[in-house]
C-alpha cells in the first residue's frame, strides 16, 4: 500500500469529513461504557436497546463485542459513506475518541483499524484555523481516504 501525500484538515468540518468517509473505528473496537450512560438509567441518553450488558456495571454498543465488530448505530459502508445513527446520544466511548492527538498528528489507531479493514492508510494532519498566521496561505482542506 503506498500512502497519501499529506492533506491538511484545517476546521471541524474537515475532522467530521474525514470520519463520514471512514467508519472503521466503529467497526473494530469494542465499545464499551458504564451502564448508566443508557437510557436504562435516569439522565442516560444511550438507547438502551442498542446495547447490551457486559457485566454488572459494563454495557457495550450491540454488534462491537463481536469477532467481527460493527456498532448496530454504524450507518453505511466502511472506508465510503458513514453515519452515526445516534450520534447526539452517542456513548463516551465515541465522544471521547481522538482522532488526531494535541500536535495535529493523526491517533495510530485509526490507520491500524483502517490496515485491518484492506483500506490505505491515512496521511493527515489537523491544523487548526485560529492558530494559523495570516501570512500563511494553507491549501483548501481536501479529505483524501485510501484508494
Amino acid at each position: 500500500m503506498q500512502s497519501n501525500p499529506t492533506t491538511i484538515v484545517v476546521d471541524g468540518a474537515g475532522v467530521e469529513a474525514l470520519c463520514q468517509s471512514c467508519g472503521v473505528c466503529c467497526s473494530t473496537f469494542r465499545i464499551s461504557f458504564y451502564w448508566g450512560e443508557t437510557t436504562a438509567a435516569e439522565g442516560g441518553v444511550v438507547p438502551v436497546e442498542l446495547t447490551e450488558q457486559m457485566n454488572l456495571y459494563r454495557s457495550c454498543m450491540k454488534g462491537s463485542s463481536q469477532t467481527k465488530p460493527r456498532c448496530i448505530a454504524l450507518s453505511g459502508n466502511i472506508g465510503e459513506s458513514v453515519s452515526c445513527t445516534i450520534y447526539e446520544n452517542r456513548p463516551s466511548p465515541c465522544r471521547e475518541y481522538d482522532v488526531f492527538d494535541a500536535q495535529g498528528e493523526l491517533n495510530p489507531r485509526c490507520n491500524q483499524a483502517r490496515a485491518k479493514h484492506g483500506l490505505a492508510p491515512l496521511n493527515v494532519r489537523f491544523v487548526p484555523v485560529a492558530g494559523v498566521p495570516d501570512h500563511i496561505t494553507l491549501p483548501t482542506p481536501e479529505i483524501k481516504p485510501g484508494s
